[in-house]
């Protein structure tokens, strides 16, 4: 008999992944299913074996606070409340008199059709649908822990705590009194301390819901004991509309072609066409923003600039440099399609003089950059949208005309392998996760543009993941300690690349020469405790790689 073959804990994580992905697919286009049905408990055994970081405690019987706050502000607010949770295409519920939610960190309209009833529509693709159900996942697995808690075996009576909790989420109001009673309760429900109570229930707490975090736990309490003792089953659909139209770039094209109307009205079709994928902020802060606030910040460096108008309370400070940028040739866009991405386009050649914080060679007017900004896609959606944009454009006279890109700049997010917050990435390849897929290019921006500035950089392979709610330490080593040599995680890479790779080298819509640049800054590090993206934001940590990317892009533009 030969050894047995053990697999390693990496493996197993891979496996887990793509299980969730293979039941995830499979739910969908069966148009349903149960959370706690056949399929439901496949979804949760395969998330409980992976155990991914950003969910910490999850598969342990005290409760997930910093994932369930992260989970919680990607989701609809009230959807601990709905048993009955509808994925939907775009389906005109825009007009109806019910007003979207939209979530804090995660922009796509949701509807609260009833009070058993959420709908959330999917405009973003796959990756859209991923994200949701690895979350709701999660919302049923700390649900169901709750439930186990509370009822006592054998019978249909619940413990001391658990009536206490239903008391007070009834009351109108509680007194500071009444809510730390219910809160030691709670506690005691969830299995942590009531320190730790306090300080996640001051994070849930918002002015009109002071005692959301009670709410939510009694909800999700409440729906998981309400199915083991009545049998009232909660369920998970998809629209028929949303499965006949996913994955056939509906958003997409009404987005490119959206662009690609307003490029012609300008006449900048035919100039070249710098695409930069980063927020709605950097390029025109970048651009403007020393020259229209010179009198508020006479002597102060750019980034005491930049941190300024990241404040939320500056709101003055950011009307007077888009002003600015509108007086010197920006042309705003706000997404109309549905694929929540915001573009901006900036005419250089009407930029006038010392109006710009750059300065650029004469150049004829054919020849003058027109640079063109688009807010973050959401995983494969990058591919869409890209795909799309950089098809040629059909005319009224159904004249083809190729849109002339010159280069595309991808700026993001990224979890980082090696260093902390705010630390750079540079990719000199993206590889799919799961798959042999690779994607060599040649990045115009390298390590050394970078040296210097007292950030730490690291150059080599990204890994674009297919969530970043399903990665754990052990795959992440792999991919770290490997010769695949990654440096960190995204969720767009590949897909941006794939895009410009078939226009470029296959279709031709595009030139062959066209430069890539790729640059990420961690937001975070999943192989650090504590260091995950349900830690919290980055702050103003984020705000100087950020502007830092943007300055060595737009230089390159500008020097071509």
């Amino acid at each position: 008999m030969g050894k047995a073959i053990t697999t390693t804990r990496a493996q197993e994580s891979t496996n887990a992944i793509e299980r969730m992905y293979i039941t995830m697919r499979h739910l969908f286009n069966r148009g349903f299913y149960k959370p706690n049905g056949v399929s439901g408990e496949a979804l949760k055994n395969a998330l409980l074996q992976l155990r991914p970081e950003i969910y910490g405690s999850v598969g342990e019987e005290k409760a997930e606070l910093n994932g369930l706050i992260y989970v919680l502000e990607r989701l609809p607010e009230g959807i601990e409340q709905c048993s009955f949770i509808n994925l939907t295409s775009d389906e005109g519920y825009g007009i109806s008199h019910i007003n979207p939610i939209i979530p804090p960190k995660r922009r796509r309209n949701c509807y609260r059709i009833d009070e058993e009833q959420m709908n959330i529509e999917i405009t973003r693709g796959r990756s859209d649908i991923y994200d949701i159900l690895t979350h709701l996942t999660f919302l049923f697995i700390e649900s169901e822990k709750i439930c186990n808690r509370v009822l006592i075996t054998d019978t249909n009576r619940t413990i001391r705590d658990w009536a206490k909790l239903e008391s007070a989420v009834q009351k109108d109001e509680l007194t500071q009194a009444e809510r730390e009673i219910a809160l030691i309760h709670t506690a005691n429900i969830l299995g942590r301390s009531f320190e730790e109570i306090l300080d996640v229930y001051k994070k849930f707490s918002t002015k009109n819901n002071p005692d959301r975090f009670l709410n939510v736990i009694y909800w999700l309490g409440k729906l998981a004991l309400d199915e083991e003792i009545s049998g009232e089953k909660r369920a998970v659909t998809f629209s028929a509309l949303l499965r006949e139209r996913l994955g056939h770039h509906i958003h997409g094209e009404r987005w490119a072609n959206n662009i690609k109307e307003v490029l012609t009205k300008n006449n900048l079709l035919h100039r070249p066409i710098h695409i930069i994928s980063a927020n709605m902020h950097s390029v025109m802060n970048s651009l403007f923003a020393k020259v229209a606030l010179k009198s508020e910040f006479p002597n102060t460096d750019s980034l005491e600039i930049y941190e300024a108008l990241s404040s939320t309370g500056n709101a003055a400070l950011r009307k007077k440099v888009t002003d600015l940028a509108e007086k010197n040739g920006m042309i705003s866009m706000d997404d109309t399609s549905g694929t929540n991405i915001d573009v901006q386009i900036f005419d250089t050649a009407k930029i006038k003089v010392n109006n710009c914080s750059y300065e650029f060679s004469e150049k004829e007017l054919d020849k003058k950059p027109v640079i063109f900004v688009m807010d973050y896609a959401f995983g494969e959606q990058a591919y869409e949208t890209i795909d799309e944009l950089l098809k040629p454009y059909i005319t009224k006279k159904n004249a083809p005309s190729l849109i002339n890109v010159d280069s595309v700049s991808i700026m993001g997010k990224a979890g980082i392998l090696e260093g902390g917050k705010g630390d750079l990435m540079i990719p000199s390849a993206h590889i799919f996760e799961g798959t042999a897929d690779n994607y060599p290019f040649k990045n115009e921006l390298c390590a050394k543009d970078f040296e210097g500035y007292g950030l730490e950089v690291f150059e080599g392979t990204m890994v674009t993941v297919l969530g970043t709610s399903l990665q754990n330490k052990d795959i992440l080593k792999f991919f770290h300690k490997s010769t695949w040599n990654v440096i960190g995680l995204e969720m767009e890479g590949v897909h941006y690349q794939k895009a410009i790779q078939s226009a470029s080298k296959i279709r031709k819509s595009i030139g062959e020469d066209v430069k890539v640049r790729y640059a990420y800054y961690a937001s975070d590090n999943p192989l650090e405790t504590g260091s995950t993206l349900a830690s919290g934001g980055l702050g103003t940590t984020g705000v100087k790689p950020t502007y830092l990317i943007t300055d060595k892009i737009l230089k390159q533009i500008f020097n071509t």
